[in-house]
């Protein structure tokens, strides 16, 4: 009769395991993808086939070629100047008839307000480089948020992070978001 091996006692590892891989959970990051924050457009009413016109003077055009180059309304410009340009617009601080319209409306907290019909209509090339995208993005976005952060310190002596819901609400009712983006086309390059 043969001797029997001893065999290993693996209970104890078992539950080393599951503490290491409790332990790798708590203290890794898990990197998540995150998008750019846009509220969409509501749909169109069932009645109406196409949505409606924008004048001329309502749209700032930003275009990006596939060599990362701007254009602002048709000149060519910097990513640097993007945002006072974008602030410009959409702020229309000297009421210029070359500049968008402004819409008296009444909001709550804030009484009567002149709010932009602006638009900026962002266009990219399918070259366009990923950085320059959003670059511009950004810019386009702290447009907004200082003109909003601006507008806050105005009526309510804070900035618009440290705001009430109601309150940035109001904020962004005088002060929306109005980025439409187009499909990315070819858009003519400067040599």
């Amino acid at each position: 009769m043969g001797r029997k091996t001893p065999g290993l006692n693996t209970s104890s590892m078992s539950d080393i395991s599951f503490l290491l891989l409790a332990f790798f959970l708590l203290v890794s990051n898990i990197n998540t993808d995150q998008g750019i924050a846009r509220r969409l457009p509501p749909p169109l009413p069932p009645n109406q086939e196409k949505p409606p016109e924008i004048k001329k003077r309502n749209i700032f055009v930003v275009k990006i070629n596939s060599h990362d180059q701007l254009l602002f309304n048709g000149e060519y410009g910097d990513v640097r100047d993007l945002k006072e340009r974008a602030k410009e617009f959409l702020g229309n601080p000297n009421n210029d008839p070359e500049m968008p319209e402004k819409l008296t409306q009444e909001i709550p907290l804030l009484g009567s307000m002149q709010i932009s019909k602006g638009v900026i209509s962002l266009q990219n090339d399918r070259g366009t480089s990923y950085d320059m995208y959003i670059a511009v993005q950004n810019e386009l976005t702290a447009a907004v948020d200082e003109m909003r952060n601006e507008l806050s310190q105005e009526k309510f002596g804070r900035k618009y992070a440290d705001l009430t819901e109601p309150q940035a609400d109001a904020i962004d009712q005088a002060i929306p978001i109005a980025i439409s983006e187009a499909e990315p086309t070819k858009i003519g390059e400067r040599k």
